[in-house]
């Protein structure tokens, strides 16, 4: 696997003349797609966002018969238009990027470059961008299903969640649905939030020290918690080890945290997922077929993904099978059912965004 950065993309890859998206996705079986991918700010193998949509891409180039991609480290945020650039440049046909943050370099290579196809991961291109797919998530609903799980497998009714920080909407979506998908298990819980930072900084992203530290102060106010969602990135990896330090079960968020983390695997249960592989595939498999949308895949412009296209869940419960009650089962089964045909709603959302309504704390 080779993996290239900003200066050796330019020195690496001999020019090419790019051909148009909608030209070459119609007219080739994908052998000849050229397919790279953007990573947001840090490595590749992260274990969370660029790691999974690696890992989609991977499977995406695969499925539709494309060689094998390629990706740029993205060092710092300077270096994701150039990245994207490089890959322009050297003729490739789709080109991913990771991260919000990516927005809008993504957009103005995408109106800059027509005749390349990009899949923005958590992004949400703006209408008439004939190009560019954007995936973003339903936090709420996989939140909500871990509040049952959470709520569920609690003695003391006491479960908390630490979220990074109330400004990211993603957060909030996550926590509310928590909140309420707990209550709705058990009317009477008692639902702890708390939020590391007042701003997205680093203190509430990349802390995994500062996390352990903000939860275990947290459990000293509360030591009847006995079930921690985290909503906090790397800093929520360190909720996750003070979590198990105390002796408490732990719930992770985005991926599958019992496999991504598995320092703290002794007591993850579960993770509220966003299913970042198999959203990706799809997105490339859509453009492959030269009609994106068709068959259950992301369409042209912003898609918000959920149960409804199994693209958010609960992650496997792994060693911790037997802790989960049939009765949980089937409640996890009746508000999946439920949040898909939309006779269930996980949060009191906002008419005019579409987030959810922040009401805790």
């Amino acid at each position: 696997m080779r993996r290239f950065t900003t200066a050796t993309l330019a020195l690496t890859f001999a020019a090419t003349g790019a051909l148009t998206g909608a030209a070459v996705v119609a007219a080739q079986d994908g052998s000849d797609l050229k397919i790279g991918l953007v990573t947001d700010v840090g490595t590749i193998n992260d274990r969370n966002f660029n790691q999974f949509s690696w890992e989609g891409t991977q499977a995406g180039a695969e499925d539709v018969g494309a060689p094998e991609p390629q990706y740029a480290i993205s060092q710092a945020s300077a270096d994701i238009a150039p990245n994207i650039q490089a890959f322009v440049d050297q003729g490739y046909d789709i080109v991913v990027t990771v991260g919000n943050a990516a927005s809008d370099d993504t957009l103005a290579a995408a109106e800059a470059s027509p005749d390349t196809w990009f899949v923005g991961v958590d992004q949400a291109p703006p209408e008439g961008v004939e190009n560019y797919i954007g995936l973003q998530w339903l936090e709420d609903q996989p939140g909500y299903l871990a509040g049952v799980v959470a709520a569920s497998i609690s003695e003391t009714g006491h479960v908390a969640a630490v979220g990074g920080t109330a400004v990211i909407p993603a957060v909030v979506n996550y926590i509310e649905g928590y909140a309420n998908g707990a209550r709705s298990v058990n009317p009477d819980a008692e639902v702890v939030v708390a939020y590391v930072s007042e701003a997205p900084d680093a203190a509430a992203f990349a802390d995994p020290a500062g996390g352990t530290t903000f939860t275990q102060q947290l459990l000293a106010q509360d030591p009847e918690i006995d079930v921690m969602f985290q909503v906090a990135g790397l800093t929520g990896n360190g909720v996750l080890q003070a979590a198990c330090d105390a002796g408490i079960y732990a719930i992770g968020v985005d991926v599958d945290q019992y496999l991504s983390a598995p320092e703290t695997s002794q007591c993850t249960v579960t993770s509220a997922e966003k299913k970042l592989k198999d959203s990706v595939n799809k997105a490339i498999i859509g453009i492959a077929s030269g009609n994106p949308g068709a068959d259950g895949t992301p369409a042209v412009g912003a898609n918000v993904l959920g149960i409804d296209t199994q693209d958010v869940g609960l992650a496997p419960f792994h060693e911790f099978e037997d802790l989960i009650s049939d009765e949980t089962r089937e409640a996890i089964a009746a508000a999946e059912a439920g949040l898909a045909d939309g006779s269930l709603t996980a949060c009191e959302q906002d008419e005019t965004t579409g987030y959810c309504v922040q009401t805790l704390p």
